[in-house]
């Protein structure tokens, strides 16, 4: 008796690390990102769409997969939207363990290959704690060494036919989203978020509010206008992204805003990126503007001294 009682348990946990997006759609939560397992019916297999913040994170990934696909518990592939750290984190565990290929756009393999950082977060850009403490996460390189394959340059998505990706850039060089023509599901990935991911109480409530990609990454905000554009056109039924919740019917009336006005709307008022863009070609980051360093010191200092507050008002909360 203790025995299935115990089993109904786990049982629930499990059902709770993870939400339904559509048929043959569903998404864990990890930390502050999301990310995705696809099902494909012609063959019975699966794809997982990025792999979540942390190393840890893979535990979280296989014990949905085992309750959603038994006995194919092990995808086909993992395909990454981009390769941002809070992306990508178990992505070297998962690629080993269940030794599988991972897919991503040629211009994301030189991050994916140890070859190139990234352009350095802009702290900069304001809107709330997260943008003024990014200069502390991690853009240094993966090597994913053979386990990287290039998605082929058709659109199609290895091992999902029903899917193609769209190349949408400006937040990370090799930015895709996913597409499915057939009901119109739209995996955006970063190109934009349904949250407002640089504040912290957005993030920690989750709160829906359609915005533009994380400002703190986004190195070329042309690119990402012409993104949304992009993805706005093809008037998708339901978006999954890789922060926020699913948005679908009457919400998506704001990503025709978005789009419309997306310079009011997104591009923040000054920062490192906003009339200067970085530049990455095929071996990676080939030009960076000018810093404004005090500001960010000075930011990152004030954010530093606002989460220390906001911790103790908790603590002291917790001892009532």
């Amino acid at each position: 008796m203790k025995n299935k009682q115990t089993q109904v348990i786990v049982r629930q946990r499990i059902r709770k690390e993870w939400f339904y997006v559509a048929p043959g759609v569903w998404g864990i939560q990890d930390k502050i990102v999301n990310v995705y397992l696809v099902h494909n019916p012609s063959d019975n297999h699966w794809v997982l769409v990025d792999t979540g913040f942390h190393p840890s994170a893979a535990k979280k990934i296989k014990r949905v997969a085992e309750q959603l696909f038994w006995p194919q518990v092990t995808p086909s592939a993992i395909v990454l939207t981009h390769g941002h750290f809070d992306h990508t984190g178990s992505v070297i565990r998962l690629s080993d363990e269940w030794d599988v290929p991972v897919y991503a756009h040629y211009l994301e393999a030189p991050y994916l290959t140890g070859r190139s950082a990234y352009p350095p977060p802009d702290p900069s850009v304001g809107g709330g704690a997260f943008s003024w403490l990014s200069f502390l996460f991690p853009r240094r390189p993966l090597d994913l060494e053979g386990r990287l394959l290039l998605l082929p340059e058709n659109g199609n998505v290895p091992g999902l036919n029903e899917w193609k990706y769209i190349h949408t850039p400006g937040h990370a060089p090799g930015h895709i989203s996913l597409y499915r023509e057939r009901d119109g599901v739209l995996l955006a990935g970063d190109a934009f978020v349904t949250t407002r991911q640089e504040s912290l109480l957005s993030v920690l409530t989750q709160e829906k509010h359609l915005s533009g990609p994380p400002k703190y990454f986004t190195y070329d905000w042309l690119a990402a206008e012409k993104s949304v554009k992009t993805l706005a056109a093809l008037k998708p039924s339901l978006v999954a992204c890789g922060h926020g919740r699913p948005m679908e019917g009457k919400e998506l009336k704001a990503l025709n805003s978005l789009a419309e006005n997306f310079e009011k709307e997104a591009v923040p008022a000054s920062g490192r990126y906003v009339n200067d863009p970085a530049v990455a070609g095929i071996n990676g980051v080939e030009y960076l503007p000018n810093a404004n360093n005090k500001r960010i010191v000075l930011q990152a200092a004030a954010a530093l001294a606002v989460i220390g507050v906001w911790i103790f008002l908790i603590d002291r909360m917790n001892k009532r």
